[in-house]
């Protein structure tokens, strides 16, 4: 059976001598919703330490430790997390935790800079900060090496090239990665209302055009049936649609930062002919009336409420998500379908209709969890990292706890885990994670056999059905599109620094840019496109492209 692309880098990579320290792009994951919540600090007893790295103290019978975690806006206070509290018992700790749901990249500069960070860090840094930062983080190595973290031991003896990705090029590790080999390679998508369509008598479209007249009889008809013609809303999104722009032909092989690889160079489809194209045919959408007013200014609250209507009536037509009951809610989700890449019109090439794929990503976080150097009581702050990679702990740290508070999943006792449903019955299953574990913004490691040996809940279960439609697509890139491993690759203090700077001032021209180009009508794309494209080569792009292609030119040697 062929292998699929990332995981032939990351095994040829577990081969490469001196690799690049490597794990990871987890900055600022906490905030993939899109939230719009305030830092939250909370303690779990009078008798916590302070929140300080150094302020780590004794209590009577537990060492007190600081953590912080950036965590998704629906995670409610981990310190509510029965399978938590039960971890730090086991363990001999007592937590205060720092919770952040938004904003993280913002709040993170200042403090790493002060020097004043907790103890632990969950799903806060990247490998860049620990060249950033030099001296801020505890390397683990040694910990690993005197078999103080087992946990995280067997994970690298299983998968070697996991410790490679995250050793630097003087043997330290500063950051852990998570692993789970039963994930999908799309993180997103494309849905439609299949009763609207039968409401209206339509055919589920095939292409871009045969979607825009879907939309355009949803825009004028009353396909959710409740006498207001005014309601629907034919297409909705949460920030840039990135999987839509794959359609036109930009092979998005775990693009970072609108970066990807074609024909071995390192490239931004901001300032591609073919993102042209697309802005062209989505502002036409927005013209006509078929993308929600609100799409630019909506929160993601606002964006799961419209997909989830009102009762049984459904106020949007299409849209992105990734899960049917996450994105719909129980009562409408039997109302969509998933579609497959959409060639742009009929006379396409299909060959050069793409899709997002992700595959590393999605099985591989880098940088997870790391440890503050001014830690003062190291040994637990070690034991407590490696608790979190027991196997059992990784399912309750995934998918909640196994116990009578939480009621999340379940320990069968052969060495099988089941994923319960949800104790309120109105919650989907997917909230009921994200709300009860730290869900994907955690530290873990599921053995490859645990496909085998984890029975998932339902909302896990649609989505490997819906999507079916994709896998063709699927097929196509692994055998035309070259992976970008952005994840994997790091840069020099200066040039980080250089590539930081540059993207601030490239997204200060292409943000407004794709903001008026959507919603303006009198903005002529056409006409102001190459001297756009010429503002963002000038202004950093030239440079961050000579720094991103020496550096994967040099990661890809490392390859061979």
């Amino acid at each position: 059976m062929k292998m699929k692309k990332w995981l032939a880098l990351l095994l040829a990579g577990s081969m490469a001598a001196g690799c690049l320290a490597g794990c990871g792009n987890g900055g600022n994951s906490g905030n993939s919703a899109g939230a719009s919540d305030n830092a939250v600090s909370s303690s779990k007893s009078e008798t916590s330490g302070s929140s300080s790295s150094g302020g780590a103290q004794q209590s009577a019978d537990k060492v007190n430790l600081t953590a912080l975690i950036s965590k998704h806006s629906l995670t409610k206070d981990v310190n509510e997390m029965e399978w938590l509290n039960l971890l730090e018992d086991k363990v001999g700790v007592t937590v205060e935790w720092q919770q952040i749901s938004a904003d993280w990249d913002q709040k993170k500069s200042p403090m790493f800079a002060s020097g004043d960070i907790p103890d632990i860090l969950v799903k806060a840094t990247n490998t860049n900060d620990f060249v950033t930062y030099n001296g801020l983080f505890e390397n683990l190595a040694p910990y690993l090496d005197a078999g103080q973290m087992p946990n995280v031991s067997r994970m690298f003896e299983d998968h070697p090239e996991l410790r490679v990705f995250c050793t630097d090029e003087e043997g330290a590790i500063y950051g852990l990665p998570d692993y789970r080999s039963m994930w999908h390679a799309f993180n997103r998508v494309l849905y439609i209302n299949k009763t609207w369509l039968d409401n209206m008598n339509l055919q589920v479209p095939t292409t871009m055009d045969e979607l825009e007249e879907v939309m355009l009889a949803f825009r004028d008809g009353d396909p959710n049936g409740n006498g207001d013609t005014t309601d629907e809303i034919p297409l909705d999104f949460n920030g840039f649609p990135t999987y839509l722009l794959a359609c036109f032909g930009i092979p998005l092989m775990n693009e970072s930062g609108g970066y990807y690889v074609e024909d071995g160079q390192v490239k931004n489809f901001r300032v591609d002919e073919r993102y042209k194209t697309f802005m062209i045919w989505l502002r036409k959408l927005y013209t006509e009336g078929l993308i929600n007013e609100e799409v630019l200014t909506q929160d993601y609250s606002k964006f799961q409420s419209l997909a989830r209507g009102e009762g049984t009536v459904a106020k949007v037509g299409v849209t992105l998500g990734s899960e049917s009951g996450d994105r719909f809610g129980m009562e409408l989700a039997d109302q969509y379908i998933p579609l497959p890449a959409l060639k742009p019109h009929a006379d396409s090439d299909e060959s050069e209709v793409y899709w997002g794929y992700y595959k590393d990503s999605q099985c591989i976080t880098a940088a997870t969890i790391a440890m503050s150097a001014k830690c003062e009581n190291k040994e637990a702050a070690v034991k407590l990292i490696d608790g979190f990679y027991d196997e059992k702990t990784s399912v309750e740290v995934l998918f909640g706890g196994m116990n009578d508070v939480d009621g999340c999943t379940r320990d069968n006792g052969d060495g099988t885990y089941t994923v319960l449903p949800p104790a309120d019955p109105s919650i989907d299953p997917g909230t009921w994670k994200w709300t009860n574990s730290f869900a994907d913004n955690s530290p873990y490691y599921f053995a490859d056999d645990m496909e085998d040996r984890l029975t998932m809940g339902e909302d896990m279960v649609r989505k490997d059905s819906e999507r079916g439609p994709l896998e063709p697509t699927l097929k196509l890139m692994e055998e035309k599109c070259e992976s970008y491993p952005a994840m994997f690759i790091t840069y020099s203090s200066d040039d980080n620094s250089t590539l930081a700077l540059n993207q601030t001032t490239i997204d200060n021209i292409i943000n407004p840019a794709y903001a008026g180009w959507l919603t303006e009508p009198d903005r002529d794309i056409e006409a102001e496109w190459d001297a756009y494209v010429d503002s963002v080569y000038a202004n950093g792009l030239t440079e961050n492209l000579q720094i991103r292609q020496a550096a994967y030119e040099k990661y890809m040697e490392q390859l061979k």
